[in-house]
Order: C-alpha cells, then sequence, then structure tokens
C-alpha cells in the first residue's frame, strides 16, 4: 500500500509502499556525511524510493542537480510520485537503469555519488524477490558498483557509501582497485560498548592517500 511520509526536513514528503524495500536510518546517517559544494551534480546510486538524494537535496543549498538511479521499476515509480509531489522536476531526474547500463552522457558527469546499496552476499533471492534484489548482491556485485561510480565522477569527484563493518577491507580495497581513493571513513554502532555494523566512506576520484578516520557514530535504530 502507498503511503505518504513527511520527509521531517524542509517540509517535503516521500512516497513509501509498505509492502517494498523502506529505508532505514542508515540512508539518512548516509546523507548527511557530505555537505554539498556549490553547483553539485548528485547521483544518488541504488536509490530506492530516493530518501537518499531528496533528503541530500533538503538539507544541502547550492545542489545544481539530482539523478536518482534505481533498477527496479516499483520502486523508480515510487520515486518520480515523490519528486512530483514536492515539485522538484526541475532539479531530479529518475533513472529506471542498471548502474551497469548506465549511458554514456553520465560519463564523467557527476561531482558526488551517494550509494546505499545491496551489502550482502550470497545472492540467493528469498521468498520476498524484490527486498532481496535491494539487500543481497543478486544483481550488482560491489566491484560492478564502485567501476560505476569511477566512470561517472569527474576527476576529483566524491563517492560515498555506507557499508557493513565486516566487509570494510573488502570496501577499501575495492575502490583503491578503481581509483577512488578513501579519504574519509566512520564506524557505526549501535549504542557505547557495541561493535560496529557499519561504515560510512567517502572516496575522491583521483585523490592522494590519506584518509581520515571519524569517531564512532552511534544510532541506536540499526538499519544495515
Amino acid at each position: 500500500m502507498r503511503v505518504i511520509e513527511s520527509l521531517q526536513t524542509g517540509n517535503y514528503k516521500i512516497v513509501q509502499d509498505t509492502e517494498l524495500y523502506r529505508f532505514t536510518s542508515d540512508a539518512v546517517l548516509l546523507s548527511r556525511f557530505q555537505r554539498a559544494k556549490r553547483g553539485e551534480r548528485v547521483a544518488d546510486f541504488c536509490a530506492g524510493s530516493g530518501i537518499v538524494g531528496l533528503h541530500f537535496y533538503a538539507e544541502n543549498s547550492g545542489v545544481s542537480s539530482v539523478t536518482l538511479f534505481e533498477m527496479q521499476r516499483e520502486l523508480s515509480d515510487m520515486s518520480r510520485e515523490t519528486v512530483a509531489l514536492n515539485r522538484l522536476e526541475n532539479a531530479f531526474t529518475v533513472e529506471n537503469i542498471k548502474l551497469q547500463d548506465i549511458p554514456a552522457k553520465y560519463t564523467e558527469y557527476f561531482s558526488l555519488i551517494l550509494c546505499n546499496p545491496p551489502y550482502e552476499k550470497g545472492g540467493i533471492l528469498s521468498r520476498d524477490e524484490k527486498k532481496a534484489l535491494c539487500r543481497k548482491e543478486i544483481s550488482l556485485t560491489l566491484p560492478e558498483l564502485v567501476s560505476a561510480a569511477a566512470k561517472c565522477l569527474k576527476f576529483g569527484g566524491r563517492f560515498s557509501l555506507v557499508h557493513r563493518a565486516d566487509r570494510l577491507c573488502e570496501v577499501l580495497c575495492a575502490l583503491h582497485g578503481v581509483g577512488l581513493e578513501p579519504k574519509k571513513m566512520q564506524l557505526i554502532a549501535g549504542k557505547t560498548g557495541d561493535a560496529p555494523y557499519g561504515v560510512l566512506i567517502g572516496a575522491v576520484k583521483g585523490g592522494k592517500a590519506g584518509m581520515e578516520v571519524l569517531p564512532t557514530l552511534f544510532n541506536d535504530v540499526r538499519g544495515i
């Protein structure tokens, strides 16, 4: 069932479906991990219903445009409904496409890409295929994700994603391997004393070696 919920910032609203994958608090943490630069061209990879791109736009001035990339038709359609509901057609574009198939017009186009990707290994479909596609590396692997980001970013552009803490080494190596140098990292834990369950990582295309490690972020509404 479709519902309209408050984004709880900037008087914006977002369309959700109670039977499809719904965003978690980690999507909001990701949208707050970076600040926009003036004239920023932003992409939201694995956009789902558009929460990361919309939330980032709502909390940052100076964003030139946001493009939402989502392969599932129903989620992509919800993004379009959200864009229309908030009258953001001049700022937002919705692309219903796999990241592996992004057209050449987006090559070296974006200055910032945000992504809350499928983060579970295994690639086995559950009874709920639509939700499984959002959570598991069934249709998009980590190497495919970082390759698409490297293709679409300008030199000096930034790529930020949220992922599982237990795959941190794999993520850092994958980024470095395609020329996206990790520059900022922040672990996410439920509360003081808990082991981190997630990690926020910011990388720069063509960046020099050297990474800032921020204090652990505590999030008592676990999303990953």
